[in-house]
C-alpha cells in the first residue's frame, strides 16, 4: 500500500516524462511567487526570487527521497538468537498539522509539506495569517500537477481559530510548527493531552563570535548578512556580536559605515536589500527593543528609527547597540528585526561562555582563520546548527532545529524525512520446533 502511495506522490513531487512534477512548475512561477512574496511580507525582491528557487530544490531532494523509500522497507534486524528474524517498517504517521511562519512563507511551508508528502502523509498546512499568498498558490500548483484531492489541504486564519484547533484535533496525528517559543509552548501542551508528537523550531537568540585573526572587511560582511537578512526577520539570526576587543574598534567602525550604506527601499526597487518589517506590530516592536536598549545605558551606534527618506511603511533602519550588558532585554530576547547588539572579549572561554548565554540554541556563527579554534568553538556551542567563517547558508540536504527553548526535533535532510515516518518492528519466528515455554497437557 505504502509502496504505491510513494510512488504516486513522488511522480507528482518529481514528476516524470508523461506530466510535469512540482519543483518544475514553481521553476516556471519563480517571477510570480517572487512578486507575491515581496508584495505579501515585505522582502526584498532578490531575496524572494533566490526563495523559490531554494522551493523548487526542497521538492526535488525529497522526490529523490521518496524514490529509495521502498528500497528500505524491510530493513533486517540483527537479533541474537536464530530462532528470530526481524525487520522494520516505516510507515506514514498519517495526518500532520503544518504551521509554518510569515519571515519565509512558501519555503517554510515546503519545508514541511515536501517531506510529509513524500512520506506518504496527508497534510493540512495552516500559514501565517500575515503572509498566506503564495501558500495559496501552492494549492493552485498541487492541483495542476494532479495531486490528488484532500492530500495537501490549506487552512487560512488566525492561530487562535485555525492553528490550536490543529493542535487539539484528535485526528490529527502530529504537529510540526516553527514559530515563537510561546506559541510552541502552548501547541506542547494542547498535544500533550492526547499524547500527539510534535516537532517544533522556535525563537533564538543566535551569538557570532569574531576573532582578531579575521580578514575584517569579510567579517563585517557575514555579520551583517547574519543580522540584516530578510529584514532581520530570522529565527536564526545572529543578532548577538562578540568581537574580541583588539579589533573591535576597527571593526565596528567598518561595520556601522557598511550598514548605513545598506540600500532601505520598496523592495520591488533595484538593489533593495532592506524592506520593510511585516506589520505595524513589528515595527513598533523593533523601536520598542531598541529604546529600551539605550534606557538601559546601551549605546546605538547607528539605526532604530525610520529612515528619513521614507515617510510611509513600516521601515526600520538597522540598528547596532553596543555597551550591551548581559542582564538586558536585547541581549536576552528575540527582537526579530534588524537589531545588532555587540559585546567585546578577550579569550575563547569568555566567548563560548557569553555565546551559551541565552535560553536560546538554535545557532552559532564563529569566524577565525584557526580552524582548530573554530572547531573548538563548533563542539562548545549550546546549538542545533554551527556556521564556521560564514552565517545563515541553509542546504536542504542539512537538518535544521534548535536545543533549550530553540525546540526539538529536526527538518531538512533525511532528518526530515523521518519526523513523517512511523516506524514498526516486525519479528518471525522461524524455527519447526515449538516454543516449549508451556507444557502441553498430554505431557502433565
Amino acid at each position: 500500500m505504502w509502496s504505491s502511495l510513494w510512488k504516486l506522490l513522488e511522480k507528482h513531487l518529481l514528476g516524470t516524462t508523461e506530466r510535469i512534477g512540482l519543483e518544475q512548475l514553481v521553476i516556471e512561477r519563480k517571477s510570480e511567487l517572487a512578486n507575491l512574496e515581496a508584495i505579501d511580507c515585505g522582502k526584498p525582491l532578490d531575496e524572494a526570487a533566490w526563495d523559490m528557487d531554494d522551493v523548487a530544490g526542497c521538492f526535488e531532494y525529497y522526490a529523490d527521497l521518496a524514490e529509495g523509500l521502498d528500497a528500505k522497507q524491510k530493513a533486517p534486524l540483527s537479533l541474537p538468537m536464530d530462532t528470530f528474524k526481524g525487520y522494520i517498517l516505516k510507515e506514514p504517521i498519517g495526518v500532520v498539522g503544518l504551521i509554518t511562519p510569515w519571515n519565509y512563507p512558501l519555503l517554510m511551508a515546503v519545508w514541511k509539506v515536501a517531506p510529509s508528502l513524500a512520506a506518504g502523509c496527508t497534510a493540512i498546512l495552516k500559514p501565517s495569517e500575515l503572509a498566506s499568498l503564495t501558500c495559496l498558490e501552492l494549492a493552485d500548483i498541487c492541483r495542476e500537477v494532479g495531486l490528488p484531492p484532500g492530500v495537501l489541504n490549506i487552512l487560512t486564519g488566525l492561530g487562535t481559530e485555525a492553528g490550536a484547533p490543529l493542535a487539539s484535533h484528535p485526528h490529527v496525528d502530529k504537529i510540526v510548527f516553527t514559530g515563537s517559543t510561546t506559541t510552541g509552548s502552548s501547541i506542547m501542551t494542547s498535544a500533550a493531552k492526547l499524547v500527539k508528537p510534535v516537532s517544533l523550531e522556535l525563537g533564538g537568540k543566535s551569538p557570532i563570535i569574531v576573532f582578531d585573526d579575521v580578514d575584517i572587511d569579510k567579517a563585517v560582511e557575514w555579520t551583517m548578512f547574519g543580522c540584516f537578512w530578510t529584514n532581520g526577520q530570522i529565527c536564526s539570526a545572529t543578532s548577538r556580536l562578540l568581537v574580541h576587543e583588539r579589533i573591535a574598534d576597527e571593526f565596528l567602525d567598518k561595520l556601522v559605515k557598511w550598514t548605513k550604506n545598506i540600500k532601505i527601499s520598496d523592495p520591488f526597487e533595484e538593489g533593495c536589500r532592506l524592506g520593510p518589517v511585516v506589520s505595524k506590530g513589528q515595527y513598533e516592536r523593533v523601536l520598542k527593543f531598541v529604546s529600551n536598549a539605550r534606557n538601559e545605558g546601551a549605546t546605538v551606534l547607528c539605526g532604530g528609527t525610520r529612515p528619513e527618506h521614507l515617510k510611509k511603511g513600516y521601515f526600520v533602519e538597522p540598528a547596532i547597540i553596543s555597551n550591551v550588558t548581559t542582564s538586558m532585554e536585547i541581549w536576552r530576547e528575540e527582537v526579530f528585526g534588524p537589531a545588532l547588539c555587540v559585546k567585546t572579549f578577550s579569550t575563547e572561554d569568555e566567548a563560548i561562555e557569553l555565546a551559551n548565554d541565552s535560553q536560546y540554541g538554535l545557532a552559532g556563527a564563529v569566524l577565525s582563520n584557526d580552524l582548530e579554534r573554530c572547531d573548538r568553538v563548533s563542539k562548545a556551542f549550546q546549538a542545533g546548527i554551527v556556521w564556521v567563517n560564514c552565517s545563515q547558508p541553509c542546504f536542504c540536504q542539512a537538518p535544521w532545529g534548535g536545543t533549550k527553548r530553540s525546540g526539538f526535533g529536526r527538518e531538512l535532510g533525511e532528518w526530515g524525512l523521518e519526523n513523517y515516518l512511523s516506524v514498526k518492528q516486525v519479528t518471525q519466528y522461524i524455527s519447526d520446533e515449538p516454543w516449549g515455554w508451556y507444557k502441553p497437557p498430554s505431557k502433565l
